[in-house]
């Protein structure tokens, strides 16, 4: 960058840096966020101009003809749960992720068990992300995470997300919490816990600092999961056998418990 830009760069009106941030990209961003107070100072307002356009450029439009980003206010977070999104070259050949980029479709394919992971996986820090289910759940609907090693498809209806050592899930049908093959005893810890039901907000809550797994539904927290997960990169991932099922997942951040 001129060296003359830099010197003056902290008394540029914001209007201006509206018009030269309007031209780079994202990286170049990111690198202007570091450059002084001030710029930094423009960029962390995430529903400015500059992120208004990078997100109306990149995001699909018809991610935003429904309710499905109202959970992400900004434009800067809308634009960075699209990078989070389903990973349309990681799931089953039975899947395939709607023009809006967060939701994914199961075609009704008999005897098969299909997954999908998103794009970006976890190894530090703590994340939440969103899930809605939007169809029925059938006989298994696995919601949780995974590491690449993870089967993303298998024959039969199975529990496939929780099947093996490198995968760990809640299955919404039976409330059975799934590892490496085994059922870890029944999620929520409550008598009698209500059954999920098509359309409620899951929240994945995964604490890479900590090494655990936990859940919301509907906004309220459910408890720890899982705990001890090994040291790996994690991706939020999901199972399903229902033909013409529809699964979203929006990414949200660090969790905003503290």
């Amino acid at each position: 960058m001129d060296e003359d830009l830099i010197e003056y760069a902290p008394n540029i009106p914001d209007n201006v840096l509206e018009l030269i941030f309007s031209y780079l990209k994202l990286q170049d961003l990111r690198n202007c966020a570091l450059v002084c107070k001030s710029w930094y100072r423009f960029l962390c307002d995430e529903n400015n101009e500059v992120w208004r356009a990078q997100c109306l450029q990149k995001v699909p439009t018809e991610a935003f003809k429904n309710d499905l980003l109202s959970v992400v206010p900004t434009y800067k977070a809308k634009l960075r749960a699209f990078f989070h999104a389903w990973n349309p070259f990681d799931c089953s050949r039975h899947v395939y992720i709607k023009p809006n980029g967060f939701t994914l479709h199961r075609n009704p394919v008999a005897q098969s068990t299909d997954g999908s992971r998103g794009k970006i996986g976890f190894k530090h820090g703590r994340h939440a992300w969103e899930v809605r289910w939007e169809g029925p759940l059938g006989t298994v609907a696995v919601v949780g995470i995974a590491t690449k090693d993870a089967a993303i498809q298998c024959h039969g209806y199975y529990a496939l997300l929780g099947a093996d050592d490198q995968s760990w899930g809640w299955n919404l049908v039976d409330n059975l919490l799934l590892h490496n093959g085994d059922a870890h005893g029944i999620y929520p810890l409550l008598n009698n816990a209500p059954k999920y039901k098509v359309g409620e907000r899951i929240r994945v809550i995964l604490d890479c600092d900590d090494n655990t797994l936990s859940f919301e539904k509907n906004y309220e927290f459910l408890g720890v999961a899982f705990t001890d997960l090994p040291d790996k990169m994690y991706y939020p991932t999901v199972a399903a056998v229902y033909g013409n099922t529809e699964i979203s997942m929006v990414y949200l951040g660090p969790p905003l418990d503290g």
